[in-house]
């Protein structure tokens, strides 16, 4: 079994097992010690940890950080020791029953830590994304993810960021999880100069280039087709990479869909094809709406499998089958994650004139992604309630920061709309207003 944190390790704060899941959150903390004892400290990695301090005036004696020290290193033991977890079998299509993912899969409690701090944090930042929503401070269309943060996570924790994604409008977790801020996405959907787009895309285009995440695309399937013009481009490139193509069940049916899927498998392209069904094309049921709804199979000639959406290491086997697939140079790969959202289509939509609160009630009662990742911290990691309150309280403090820091941003400048049409655009390029008297820029200049 997985050892119980110490007393030491639940009463220190950063000592316990929480450590390195806020780490890259915190700065190094000021302990008030000697010369002597500051390099002890900075030996055993301890400058983000709370140290006891049994010196006089309330310094940091060699005998406390040697105690921090060995409490760190049985941390450390615990977040390391493999935490076994029972999968459901993978329904699968042109996928040799020899090759099937193991329906048992090995993780740790670092990982678990990590995977739920990331949905958590996500379903936080969602939910204050809905309150800003319904205080008019985001206006125009915002389309939320809560219910569906394993997939982002699940898929995450598979690949790098080395392999590129570009999803649909439903994006803001997945900017979160290529490396965006909680501040950086609230601010764009306030359209404040300190979003992830300057406030210049709002909620459907986020977009990090650096990461390798090509957003963020407002029109219904439109990213499918571009997401198979990334997969070639790594063929091309021949630097190992695969493009995942994500889209919703209501873009399912789309014929670009299927151009692109075409293409894909004669050229053997680097891409897996994810189908995020969340049972509802806006308000139509996939039911109503597909006359096929077995979305894995729609490949027709391209191998598929059908993931638990709603379980993040369900999802994390998955893609970690389709990736390798496509680096083994076997071509496309179909996945179709069966999920969930808990809001409407978007904030416009209540969600509930086509679908009941029982429904979504008992689909959060049953299969939440966040409470099923929680559970297996107290049941399969040997973590107490009490530690992890603590963290869910800090991250709510850190979302809660975040939207006030939000609120009290600026607006972008009025010159920022002449700003970002072209890359590397020439300061002088001539721009015609809607009025001739309001354009910028020399009218015999070009982008060149």
């Amino acid at each position: 079994p997985t050892p119980r944190p110490t007393r030491m390790q639940r009463a220190g704060g950063m000592l316990g097992p929480l450590a390195r899941v806020f780490a890259p959150h915190r700065r190094s903390l000021a302990h008030k010690a000697g010369p002597v004892v500051q390099r002890l400290i900075a030996k055993y990695g301890l400058q983000e940890a709370e140290i006891g301090a049994s010196g006089p005036k309330g310094t940091v004696t060699a005998a406390d950080v040697e105690a921090a020290a060995r409490a760190k290193e049985a941390s450390d033991a615990a977040d390391a020791t493999p935490v076994s977890i029972q999968v459901s079998p993978f329904e699968t299509y042109l996928v040799d029953e020899k090759d099937v993912p193991s329906t048992q899969t090995t993780t740790s409690r670092a990982e678990l830590l990590r995977y739920y701090r990331s949905m958590y944090t996500m379903r936080r930042m969602e939910l204050g994304a809905d309150a800003l929503y319904k205080s008019k401070q985001i206006r125009g269309f915002c389309h939320l993810y809560d219910g569906q943060e394993a997939v982002c996570v699940g898929m995450e924790a598979a690949i790098t960021f080395k392999d590129s994604m570009i999803t649909a409008y439903r994006d803001h977790c997945h900017q979160f999880a290529r490396g965006g801020t909680v501040l950086g996405i609230i601010s764009e959907l306030m359209g404040k100069a300190t979003g992830c787009a300057k406030g210049k895309g709002g909620s459907m285009h986020m977009y990090m280039a650096e990461n390798n995440f090509f957003g963020g695309n407002g029109i219904v399937g439109a990213q499918q087709p571009l997401g198979a013009g990334l997969g070639f481009a790594h063929k091309y490139r021949g630097d190992g990479g695969v493009a995942f193509t994500l889209y919703g069940d209501g873009a399912a049916n789309q014929g670009q869909l299927f151009e692109a899927m075409n293409m894909a498998a004669i050229w053997k392209l680097p891409v897996v094809f994810v189908c995020e069904n969340n049972q509802y094309g806006m308000g139509t049921s996939t039911k109503r709406g597909a006359a096929k709804q077995e979305f894995y199979k729609r490949g027709q000639y391209i191998p598929g499998m059908a993931v638990d959406g709603m379980h993040v290491l369900h999802v994390r086997q998955a893609v970690q089958y389709a990736a390798q697939h496509c680096r083994d140079g076997k071509g496309p790969f179909v996945l179709e994650c069966d999920t969930y959202r808990y809001h409407g289509h978007s904030m416009s939509d209540p969600g509930i004139t086509y679908r009941d609160r029982t429904e979504v009630s008992g689909i959060r009662e049953k299969r939440d992604p966040v409470n099923k990742a929680r559970g297996w911290l107290i049941e399969k990691a040997g973590m107490e309630e009490a530690e992890i309150k603590a963290m869910e309280s800090a991250i709510r403090k850190e979302v809660e920061a975040a939207l006030s820091k939000a609120k009290e941003a600026k607006v972008p400048d009025d010159s920022a709309l002449w700003t970002d049409m072209y890359r590397d655009q020439n300061p002088k390029l001539f721009i015609r207003g809607c009025d001739a008297t309001q354009s910028v820029g020399v009218y015999t200049e070009t982008v060149a």
